[in-house]
């Protein structure tokens, strides 16, 4: 590992050495470090585009990481990574992909990740993405997450994207049975001309299953973002979405809902605000001894990471 590769990491994935337990770390297209232990087995596809990882029944408070690393221009990166999580765990699971571009070619990583979630079970998944590097060439991120959640089983999904990223398209589905819950935070900054794009599709299917989606985005520059959501209430069930952008110099955010209750017993809510910095705010941070630009600063970190 040399110091870019270690940068990533510590940004996408908040290592600074190698983890304890279960990881698989992946640079340009090859694992380099891999560990299985007697609670978590990392087995890789045999046509070598990625990893299949099952957490052994009853397993709690564990953790696997499996973060992404690019350092290479011109190089395009496809896996498939399978989770299988058995009944009654309580796992955390750490990803993200971080790609450092000096070049005028493109790089580009697409990571298609499939969760099958056992009764009972809570996860707990943090995927961060990160981009680097003076080229001219695009840090492209395209990542495709799929749910399926056994009943009374339990999600929380944070995807946070920190900046650097030239484009993006997010595209998440999932699969809800009875009295499950899934909650599902999004953050996203983009500046310049980068482009990202989001879009979520729950089914709640089981009965008192209930899901949460929650997207904070800040747009500078001549950046565009795009959120579209469609929540669908098959059964007694509740659904909330929520969309706050903060838009900045010459950006534009775009948020496009549905909700379709499919039983009159789904509940289904959608919320949607997108607006500048309010002066107030400057305002006060100001008279603290801020500059300007430190208040903005201040205000976007506070609605982004916290």
């Amino acid at each position: 590992m040399d110091k870019i590769d270690k940068i990533l990491l510590e940004t996408v994935a908040d290592l600074h050495k190698v983890p304890a337990g279960a990881f698989n770390i992946r640079k340009n297209g090859e694992s380099v470090l891999r560990n299985s232990n007697k609670d978590i087995e990392i087995v890789p596809k045999k046509n070598g585009k990625g990893i299949d990882i099952f957490i052994k029944k009853g397993v709690k408070n564990k953790s696997v990481h499996i973060p992404v690393i690019i350092t290479m221009g011109g190089f395009s990166d496809l896996v498939y990574n399978d989770f299988y999580i058995s009944e009654d765990c309580d796992i955390t699971i750490i990803a993200g992909c971080g790609i450092h571009n000096n070049t005028c070619k493109d790089s580009q990583h697409d990571g298609i990740h499939k969760f099958h979630v056992g009764k009972n079970s809570i996860v707990r998944y943090i995927e961060k993405h990160f981009g680097a590097g003076e080229g001219e060439g695009k840090k492209i991120l395209n990542p495709i997450t799929k749910v399926f959640m056994k009943e009374n089983s339990q999600m929380f999904f944070d995807s946070l994207q920190i900046g650097g990223v030239s484009s993006t398209i997010r595209k998440t589905f999932a699969k809800l049975d009875k009295n499950c819950i899934l909650n599902i935070k999004e953050n996203i900054l983009t500046s310049d001309d980068q482009y990202a794009k989001t879009y979520f599709k729950v089914q709640l299917l089981g009965e008192n299953s209930k899901c949460e989606v929650v997207s904070h985005s800040v747009a500078k520059g001549n950046s565009v973002q795009e959120f579209i959501s469609d929540m669908i209430g098959n059964n007694k069930s509740f659904g909330h979405v929520e969309c706050d952008g903060i838009l900045l110099d010459n950006a534009r955010i775009v948020s496009i809902p549905k909700i379709d209750a499919l039983s009159k017993e789904a509940s289904l809510i959608h919320e949607a605000a997108i607006g500048k910095i309010a002066n107030d705010q400057l305002v006060k941070l100001m008279t603290l001894g801020l500059s300007q630009e430190e208040a903005e600063k201040t205000i976007i970190n506070g609605f982004l990471y916290n």
